[in-house]
């Protein structure tokens, strides 16, 4: 009995072991991910000498990081490269931080990526090419950022996007229609931005601030509402 129960305390040890192990490159890509973020001055710091599933905010399931979540944490700096060597995450939640440069191109990776949270910070620039090939998305806040340039027609591909937040950045160029056709799509801000053009009243109506937008002289004012075509956004619950 007593050797039954000893190889049921190191099943069960070795069990945990297991569930408490990530890949090497999985957990390479955390530490460049909480160096180049300036790890040491975070609120809630890691200790890398600890096992990965002590780290605060790192979500693991079945030896794969499914989930960071370090909102209001204190991360300063730019998300490097490596940080989407992370191909199994399922959420990123990183807002209300300080994170600064661009969106890598390496962002494509992560095909798995249903969450994209990185409002309230101060990252700049387009957004990449390779995030619309993303088509897991549900999630994608970006507002109250520094980004601009122009949303690409391929935003089509966010079929399963639900909530989309963009408002407070420098967007311009006209409001892709392809959004019309994102049936799941039930919450959306586009506002204070400087797009221009016309848009439909139904993604009028989606957006709470009824697409204001800001003018080359930084008044606000409405995106004209185009009625000779309307096209219905089915929502699904």
């Amino acid at each position: 009995m007593k050797s039954l129960t000893l190889f049921f305390i190191a099943f069960i040890f070795s069990l945990n072991i297991y569930a408490d192990t990530v890949s090497d490159k999985e957990k390479d890509a955390l530490i460049k991910f909480y160096h180049a973020t300036n790890g040491a001055n975070w609120k809630i710091k890691w200790d890398l000498s600890l096992s990965v599933s002590t780290w605060y905010g790192v979500q693991a399931e079945n030896g794969k990081v499914i989930g960071l979540y370090l909102d209001d944490n204190n991360l300063t700096g730019e998300l490097p490269a490596e940080f989407f060597d992370l191909i199994n995450l399922v959420t990123i939640d990183l807002h209300k931080n300080n994170l600064q440069g661009k969106l890598p191109t390496e962002i494509g990776k992560l095909k798995q990526l249903e969450v994209l949270s990185l409002f309230n910070n101060e990252i700049q620039g387009d957004l990449p090419g390779s995030i619309y090939q993303i088509s897991t998305l549900k999630v994608l806040l970006l507002n109250s950022n520094k980004l601009s340039g122009t949303l690409s027609s391929e935003i089509i591909n966010f079929h399963a996007l639900q909530n989309l937040s963009l408002f407070d950045n420098s967007f311009e160029g006209e409001i892709p229609k392809g959004l019309e056709k994102l049936h799941n799509l039930s919450e959306m801000n586009l506002s204070y931005n400087k797009f221009k053009g016309t848009v439909s009243k139904n993604l009028a109506l989606l957006d709470p601030l009824n697409m204001t937008m800001f003018d080359e002289d930084g008044t606000p004012h409405l995106l004209e509402i185009n009625t000779e075509k309307e096209t219905t956004i089915v929502t699904q619950n």
